[in-house]
């Protein structure tokens, strides 16, 4: 694995078990912004009509978003088997769960606060944004690299689905594996991260 820099942008596989004749690619750009949040464009090209793209709903906390089309990440710290699983809906629903182990789910440390999630749609294209707060990744100590899993689920307004990550293993599609945890990042600078707790007080 090499590090992220700043911000650094890839592409997503579509698991070889399924397949879309609609989606031309699925890029993803990571960064940290400058007060300390990480934020994530995922833009899906192709032909962009014929996906089932949840409508705007309030933006609240809901399970079960794979479902249906959504944009998830999943964050653990180097050297550590515990991660977090982030579910993004173009809704504006999202989901924030806590596992110690690999699908071994646990209580989150902290209240979950909502990501700022904002949709933009073309003819061809399809991009979210998305700031989530340094302190709802939960993961210390914060000088330790953060390792990351991206994906997507794709439903077609005929019904078929579509997986994409950075990697999947070996199977059937399954994002929680840790060896689809292939992009290692860089934490923020200590003075990046004081200045983001002292921004949400």
């Amino acid at each position: 694995m090499t590090p992220c820099p700043t911000a650094h942008t890839v592409l997503l596989a579509c698991h070889p078990q399924t397949n879309s004749q609609l989606v031309d690619g699925i890029e993803v750009r990571v960064r940290w912004t400058e007060l300390g949040m990480l934020h994530f464009t995922y833009t899906v090209t192709g032909d962009i009509g014929g996906l089932r793209i949840p409508p705007p709903r309030s933006p609240i906390q809901a399970d079960e978003l794979w479902r249906q089309t959504c944009f998830e990440t999943f964050i653990s710290m180097k050297g550590d088997p515990a991660y977090r699983e982030f579910n993004f809906s173009p809704s504006g629903e999202w989901a924030i769960y806590a596992f110690g182990d690999y699908r071994a789910k646990i209580p989150l440390a902290i209240d979950p606060v909502a990501p700022a999630i904002e949709v933009k749609s073309t003819g061809r294209s399809f991009k979210m944004d998305v700031d989530v707060r340094l302190d709802q990744l939960a993961l210390r100590p914060l000088d330790t690299r953060f390792r990351l899993g991206l994906c997507a689920v794709i439903e077609e307004a005929d019904g078929a689905f579509s997986y994409w990550a950075l990697k999947h293993p070996p199977g059937r599609p399954d994002f929680h594996h840790p060896d689809g945890f292939v992009l290692e990042i860089e934490p923020p600078t200590l003075e990046v991260a004081g200045e983001s707790f002292r921004s949400e007080r």
